[in-house]
């Protein structure tokens, strides 16, 4: 039985469509176990707007004072996730809100207190309890917030998280569901690119703005983690083309040569 982690973005989120739910049933009636990993970026921006907190970026990434963690855990682990979770649910799809506090499910430790506050890093997932919501036909919905030894909380970044879970879990597929098609060059989707055709279109600015972060996090999950694919694709619609495989710009460790 095939597994794939699904990390959708906080810009998609607001834009998923029914059809994109009624994919992800499809995909678990084929007998695909699934986990979803979600951000929810500008709704913390907003909601850290209007509470007046403030708050920057280091290097693409939220710096995270104890004032602006409970921010973000409030608005994904609470708002977000319980939106993404009665979506699946109106599917006909059972799921289960999790963040990465709950049974520890992901063990983090600091990036950089100094730099960064309370941005952390996985260290450790907690294989055996997703498996056994996945054995009880559960998908598991994950908010990317962490914990320590000592039950010090971080934010995570969720491309990370989700690169994280996916390889733990062995998966086959791990999918960035973004608001575009794929890669694009010259306005047309790549329908597959190697690792080292994506560090090409990276240094000549083809690969830009946020799909860095989020391919970077590809090539991490499959060098290191043993995944077979990393797709972007879009949630607008159908993860599915018509002959039922995952649409999308697919990424490999090598492409086979025909």
């Amino acid at each position: 039985m095939e597994t794939i982690v699904i990390k959708c973005g906080g810009s998609i989120l607001a834009q998923l469509s029914d059809s994109f739910f009624n994919s992800l049933k499809e995909l678990k009636e084929s007998g695909y176990r699934v986990v979803i990993v979600h951000g929810g970026g500008p709704e913390i921006g907003q909601t850290l707007t209007s509470l007046k907190i403030e708050s920057e970026f280091v290097n693409g990434l939220r710096k995270t004072t104890k004032e602006v963690l409970d921010v973000v855990e409030m608005v994904l682990s609470g708002t977000v996730n319980k939106k993404v979770v009665i979506e699946l649910e109106k599917a006909g799809i059972p799921a289960v809100g999790l963040s990465g506090c709950d049974a520890q499910l992901i063990k983090a430790k600091p990036a950089d207190i100094e730099q960064l506050g309370f941005v952390g890093e996985v260290e450790k997932v907690n294989v055996s309890f997703l498996e056994f919501l996945l054995s009880q036909n559960f998908v598991p919905v994950i908010s990317p917030i962490g914990i320590d030894e000592k039950y010090t909380k971080y934010n995570i970044n969720a491309d990370t998280a989700a690169a994280s879970v996916a390889t733990a879990l062995k998966a086959n597929h791990l999918l960035f569901v973004t608001d575009v098609d794929g890669i694009k060059k010259d306005g047309e989707v790549l329908p597959s690119l190697s690792t080292d055709s994506v560090l090409t279109l990276i240094e000549e600015g083809t690969i830009y703005g946020g799909m860095i972060p989020k391919v970077k996090a590809a090539l991490t999950a499959l060098n290191d983690g043993g995944i077979n694919e990393i797709i972007v694709i879009n949630g607008k619609g159908s993860l599915l083309a018509m002959d039922g495989t995952l649409k999308g710009t697919k990424i490999v460790k090598e492409l086979e040569v025909v």
